[in-house]
């Protein structure tokens, strides 16, 4: 799936507005809705993309090349779209008949479902639902209790379900305000006293997935690692670029390109060097889980080499972006600047515990 130049454009153009909107343009919506970006991972039967693993992967760094606070939230709002193959599959076609349709919400089980009959009775706030102004749908992970007392699973530990509410339902509280990814309007969220339906729960497991697309059966932690992972590394590229860009315009001062230019190039070319080594191991990592998935393969081992592996990278990315910031002049200061924008995108994607060492 690649990108034409009108919406890289049109991409561009939109992403200091919403900065300043700090949240999605109208534009931005039109742009996600019409090509289907909220549902890459979609069963094409249920009116989505259905893209494979690496498609999607591929897709999503090539946003994150020219926004990052786009491809965020549309990283995040797909990935909740994917749980349509989790939740009760009339529900699910019911639903998805929505072009505009759109979850998102907490991973974080903060919430509490008092088992009831044909439901559960919900009460929780939740933090960081990413693209909350425009989701349909919200989605909680909640504790489940009978006559209050949490209920334990197998291993003794509280049992937890995921649940979607309606956007009708749930209180937004509008507390996004962050130096960076400030589009993503990831504010945080409540419901108090609702009932919702059996059909509303669902679990996040491969063996509970009630489609049966490949990509159900793909865990859903590498599988968020990895599309996480596809932002830094899209964010990262852009900023390696400009960085790039900025010393070839320093090296026309020939002063600077004596006693300081051969050494920034160098240790540029070393970052870029590591960074294609980084991304071709993920690329192949991908794959191979892919392929052993499709085959039947035991892919325990290399769930274990991408969980690593992911981390590893985001933490070069932080500590390269440190190095070289500091040496790319007064211009990657401004605020308005690319250099500037790519920059605190990528210090607050950190923030997510995910991808943390």
């Amino acid at each position: 799936m690649v990108i034409n130049q009108a919406q890289i454009n049109l991409i561009k153009d939109q992403q200091a507005h919403a900065i300043v909107a700090k949240t999605m343009t109208s534009e931005q919506l039109e742009l996600a809705i019409s090509g289907k970006w909220f549902k890459i991972w979609v069963p094409k039967s249920l009116g989505g993309l259905g893209l494979s693993l690496s498609e999607g992967m591929q897709f999503l760094e090539e946003i994150a090349y020219h926004d990052g606070g786009l491809a965020w939230t549309i990283t995040l709002c797909s990935g909740a779209n994917l749980f349509v193959g989790f939740i009760d599959p009339k529900t699910g076609e019911e639903i998805f008949q929505n072009p505009a349709v759109c979850l998102g919400g907490s991973g974080r089980a903060s919430g509490y479902a008092e088992k009831e009959e044909a439901g559960y009775r919900i009460k929780g706030h939740w933090k960081y639902a990413t693209g909350a102004p425009h989701l349909t749908h919200f989605t909680a992970n909640c504790i489940i209790t009978e006559k209050g007392i949490p209920v334990l699973d197998e291993s003794g530990q509280p049992l937890v379900y995921s649940f979607f509410f309606d956007r009708d339902d749930v209180l937004i509280h509008y507390d996004w305000d962050t130096f960076g990814l400030e589009c993503t309007a990831s504010h945080s969220f409540s419901v108090e006293n609702h009932f919702v339906g059996d059909s509303r729960s669902f679990v996040i497991k491969e063996s509970e997935s009630t489609w049966p697309d490949l990509l159900y059966q793909y865990p859903f932690i590498p599988f968020a690692e990895l599309t996480l992972l596809s932002n830094f590394i899209g964010m990262y590229k852009r900023f390696l670029d400009l960085v790039e860009k900025y010393f070839i315009i320093k090296s026309q001062d020939q002063v600077w390109l004596q006693e300081k230019g051969k050494d920034r190039f160098k240790q540029l070319d070393l970052f870029q060097q590591d960074f294609n080594k980084r991304r071709n191991l993920i690329q192949g990592l991908t794959e191979r889980s892919w392929e052993n998935q499709e085959s039947g393969i035991d892919n325990t081992m290399m769930f274990q080499k991408i969980a690593q592996e992911s981390r590893d990278f985001v933490s070069v990315i932080k500590k390269n972006t440190v190095e070289l910031f500091p040496i790319c002049g007064i211009g990657a200061a401004q605020h308005d600047q690319e250099m500037n924008i790519v920059f605190r995108n990528i210090f607050t994607a950190t923030q997510h515990s995910l991808l943390q060492q």
